[in-house]
């Protein structure tokens, strides 16, 4: 099975040490949202066949990436950088630090290790279709070379992600909108321009009425990519997350209302200061992500076997 640390939360940027932790245990545990119990994810390598690794500031993990791989873990990165301003992501670093880590995990891991993300593509006032071409020609650029792959996407409108993104343009007095299709379709039509130009391909995640000629379908856990990394042939369904998701099978890691980063396009936080309690509480030695009340436990320290829902 792949891992996936997460598409949930930022585990390299801020549960690092607990993953390693984990990782050395040989197991984690969640919780069943539906009735409290306790379950046992195998972190043992007989058990993982790769890791994917999510995130948009991976230098606080870079000290830990040679120990995995040292373990003989096969690893992804995905990592997301936008250089968005503040009134859309209050506490994710500069822009420029995120591409200095990146490069360094690529001299030292390989370029196919490392996927560049520019997502989720937000339309506002302050990042109209110029800011964006500017920006992802920049930081493009920037990347040549250390990556051979950049994925996109545009916001998805959850019930939730209407709520924080409304509240947070009442709070800081821009505007936002949802592009027409053929807006999207013409913006990527030119991000794909940009990308050939430095050796990228360019990928869109889940959105398949807006693949453009010379894009593709977005495999983010990738297991094709992870066997070349890891020379070794394994056996990975192809199973996305979500309609029109082109992932192979994977179990996350992760938990919903974790990520203090505060990008309030986020899907995966409901509630920023609970996320933000969460993180402050988190023990790195501890076996679940964050601090749990009510848990039926039942799960035995000495039993390991494949990963399972």
């Amino acid at each position: 099975m792949i891992i996936s640390a997460s598409y949930k939360t930022d585990i390299p940027t801020f549960y690092g040490e607990w993953f390693m932790n984990r990782l050395r245990a040989g197991f984690c545990k969640m919780v069943n949202p539906y009735n409290r119990k306790a379950i046992r994810v195998s972190l043992n390598r007989n058990d993982v066949d790769g890791i994917v690794f999510w995130t948009k500031n991976v230098a606080p993990f870079v000290k830990h990436l040679n120990e995995v791989r040292e373990r003989e873990f096969p690893f992804v990165l995905q990592h997301t950088i936008n250089a968005y301003p503040r009134t859309l992501e209050q506490s994710v670093v500069d822009s420029a630090r995120s591409v200095d880590a990146f490069k360094r995990v690529s001299e030292t891991h390989g370029p196919r290790t490392c996927v560049w993300r520019y997502d989720t593509v937000v339309m506002s006032s302050e990042t109209p279709r110029e800011w964006h071409l500017d920006s992802f020609a920049r930081i493009a650029s920037e990347l040549r070379g250390f990556t051979d792959e950049v994925v996109i996407s545009f916001v998805h409108f959850y019930q939730k992600t209407l709520r924080n993104m409304n509240a947070a343009a009442e709070e800081f007095g821009f505007e936002w909108y949802e592009p027409e299709l053929t807006e999207k379709r013409t913006l990527l039509s030119q991000f794909v321009d940009i990308a050939t130009e430095n050796g990228m391909k360019l990928s869109i995640c889940a959105q398949r009425e807006l693949i453009v000629e010379g894009a593709y379908d977005a495999k983010c856990v990738d297991a094709d990519r992870l066997i070349e990394i890891a020379g070794e042939d394994f056996r990975s369904k192809q199973k996305g997350n979500r309609k029109e998701c082109g992932c192979f099978a994977s179990r996350d890691i992760g938990e919903y209302d974790t990520c203090p980063h505060g990008c309030v396009y986020c899907y995966a936080v409901r509630n920023k200061k609970l996320a933000l309690e969460r993180f402050r509480e988190h023990d790195p030695e501890g076996e679940f992500l964050f601090k749990q009340s009510g848990v039926k436990d039942t799960t035995a320290d000495s039993r390991q076997g494949r990963l399972f829902e």
